[in-house]
């Protein structure tokens, strides 16, 4: 992809982001506000600017990806190879993210999965990775989402979804009945850079046209809350779902908002963010 494909409001932000930096290089710009913004105390949010627009993650955050575990439970003898295939994904996509080139999430996934073949010394078939892709272009929604989404839009937020995943049509979250709850869609494949790589959140901000400022990041992962606000996002929220927790660092940006699934989300931010 290159500068004349992307409509001009993105490229000019685009190319504002990425300045006369290499290419593979991976751009981070940190505001000191935002990284070191604290947590909530006692429900009462410590931050100048609260978001207006709640920017959701998909994959895990809003879909259930253990509805590909039978995948990994027929061909690696356990199920919970699902969970080391995912964080390979993620440690990949940001690899290549920092080395330079770019394959998409699901290129990616493929890969991975074979790699993991490899390692666990199993044979892998032509229909497991069809069987893959499948599930994971069908994950149903987690059982709180459609409950928190219609509370959250009921408070005035606008809701945005934004993913690793390539612009595949229908995507997941449509297959899942959750585009009735978001305003738009947006994919990293347009910057070609994965989350928490700078670029993509800027990107999400230029093409809607507001302020970075104006945007809070709701991820299961750390790593996208925390992408999301050292770029310049004023919130984050972390849907722990149990497995999950805040990285206690010293200068890291801290979520606002630390909950277990998206009707507590939907009641914390009433307090936090609508106050």
């Amino acid at each position: 992809m290159n500068e004349k494909d992307l409509p001009v409001m993105g490229r000019r932000g685009l190319i504002a982001s990425l300045g006369t930096a290499a290419a593979g290089e991976l751009i981070v710009s940190v505001t000191p506000s935002v990284a070191a913004a604290p947590t909530v105390t006692e429900g009462k949010p410590i931050q100048e600017r609260a978001p207006s627009i709640l920017v959701f993650d998909i994959n895990e955050t809003t879909l259930d990806i253990d509805h590909t575990a039978p995948v990994f439970q027929r061909v690696f003898g356990d199920k919970a190879v699902l969970r080391e295939w995912f964080a390979q994904l993620v440690l990949y996509s940001n690899a290549i993210t920092l080395a330079g080139p770019y394959a998409t999430f699901f290129e990616l996934g493929v890969g991975v999965l074979k790699m993991l073949a490899d390692i666990h010394r199993v044979s892998l078939k032509p229909s497991d990775i069809d069987e893959l892709r499948n599930r994971f272009q069908t994950m149903p929604p987690h059982p709180d989402v459609v409950q928190g989404l219609t509370e959250l839009k009921g408070q005035g937020f606008r809701l945005i979804a934004f993913t690793n995943s390539p612009p595949v049509k229908p995507t997941p979250a449509e297959n899942a009945g959750l585009y009735k709850f978001f305003e738009r869609e947006f994919s990293i494949d347009r910057v070609r850079r994965f989350k928490p790589a700078a670029q993509c959140y800027h990107m999400v901000a230029e093409e809607l046209g507001v302020e970075m400022a104006d945007c809070g990041m709701v991820a299961a992962h750390v790593w996208d809350t925390l992408g999301a606000q050292a770029a310049g996002f004023s919130g984050g929220a972390l849907i722990t779902r149990g497995v999950n927790a805040p990285l206690r660092v010293a200068n890291i940006p801290q979520p606002q908002i630390v909950v277990p699934d998206f009707v507590a989300l939907a009641a914390e931010t009433a307090k936090v963010w609508r106050q």
